[in-house]
């Protein structure tokens, strides 16, 4: 199966250790974005996927290009132009400090991506599947214009769609609002992931009473969401809620439901009870379900458990990107959950 993904991949400069923003003289550097994430863990499961951007022809743009390659992502369709690549600032919290991150993207390369730029017919030549998240609209009305200009093209040509919601509230400060330009892409989508918080802060869907403070989460109560949304985007073959109960900012418990229009999947819930890193996790969560719906095709129930333990894998990983294996996500599926040294 060969899988295209579309959005805008950033220089992450987080802050080592736990240091807030204010203590750090140094900044680990590496790379990270949504649909990029995506397109390595997928990688990472021996798919055939293509990374589709706009990066400027200087260093920093080659060091992104050069390390997507290392991580067997194709690279083929990215463009080239612009001035800077897009970057965001992370501070790792700890216990009851949460973290944060500080976005500087303003007319990067991706954000000043015009139609025409990319040329979908070839991009999606022998494709059959397209990835978008919330993200990339958020980040101009430009990007906002070729991403839906890219799931016309895939709906025209058959091809599966998926979207992760990915609300981010800093981000959407071009003129409309998440749903005003989301709902005619999401409408157009087959596979919606999305949170409890997606749901609500986009399309003012959410589930009565819950809050994934403390740690609780219960699936049967994502019923409401997941139907609500299949009702109002009737092209969905499948909608999925990432349960995150937040115990503390090193403590989370993980889990996920999907709806089929008929059968509520629920998934294990996973104690994660020392988090390395978090970001990504939900990008790692959905590189685990397009795999995990392609390779168990027709078993909803193994897909879903294991874009979960998929996922939880990630929150020992730092940095963006899931570095695991099929077989060490299916190691966990089996139960293990020892950690012990591999020799």
């Amino acid at each position: 199966m060969k899988v295209i993904t579309f959005g805008e991949i950033m220089l992450r400069l987080a802050t080592p250790d736990y240091l807030r923003f204010s203590q750090a003289h140094s900044f680990d550097a590496t790379f990270g974005g949504g649909e990029a994430n995506v397109a390595v863990s997928l990688a990472n499961y021996g798919m055939d996927v293509h990374f589709v951007t706009r990066l400027p022809e200087n260093d920093i743009g080659n060091m992104a290009v050069a390390m997507l390659r290392n991580h067997s992502v194709n690279i083929d369709d990215i463009v080239r132009g612009g001035d800077r690549v897009g970057i965001y600032f992370l501070e790792t919290g700890a216990v009851s400090r949460g973290s944060k991150v500080v976005y500087d993207r303003n007319n990067s390369a991706f954000a000043e991506i015009q139609m025409g730029m990319i040329n979908w017919d070839s991009v999606f030549e022998g494709a059959d599947w397209f990835h978008w998240s919330g993200i990339t609209p958020a980040v101009s009305e430009e990007a906002a214009n070729v991403c839906m200009d890219a799931i016309k093209k895939a709906n025209e040509k058959g091809i599966t769609v998926s979207t992760d919601l990915n609300y981010r509230k800093n981000l959407w400060n071009w003129g409309k609002t998440a749903e005003e330009i989301m709902a005619g892409m999401v409408e157009r989508s087959d596979i919606i992931l999305g949170n409890e918080e997606d749901a609500e802060k986009v399309f003012g869907i959410h589930a009565e009473g819950l809050d994934g403070k403390g740690g609780e989460v219960d699936g049967v109560s994502y019923q409401t969401v997941v139907s609500q949304l299949m009702t109002r985007f009737p092209r969905a073959k499948k909608v999925i809620i990432t349960l995150r109960g937040s115990v503390n900012a090193n403590h989370n418990t993980w889990s996920g439901v999907l709806w089929d229009g008929t059968e509520l999947y629920q998934a294990p819930v996973y104690q994660i009870t020392h988090i390395v890193d978090r970001v990504g996790g939900g990008d790692a969560f959905m590189g685990g379900l397009i795999y995990g719906l392609h390779a168990f095709s027709g078993d909803d129930q193994k897909a879903l458990n294991f874009a979960v333990a998929a996922s939880c894998l990630k929150h020992t990983i730092k940095g963006d990107f899931n570095l695991v294996t099929v077989a060490e996500v299916e190691k966990l599926l089996s139960g293990d959950t020892s950690g012990r040294v591999s020799r």
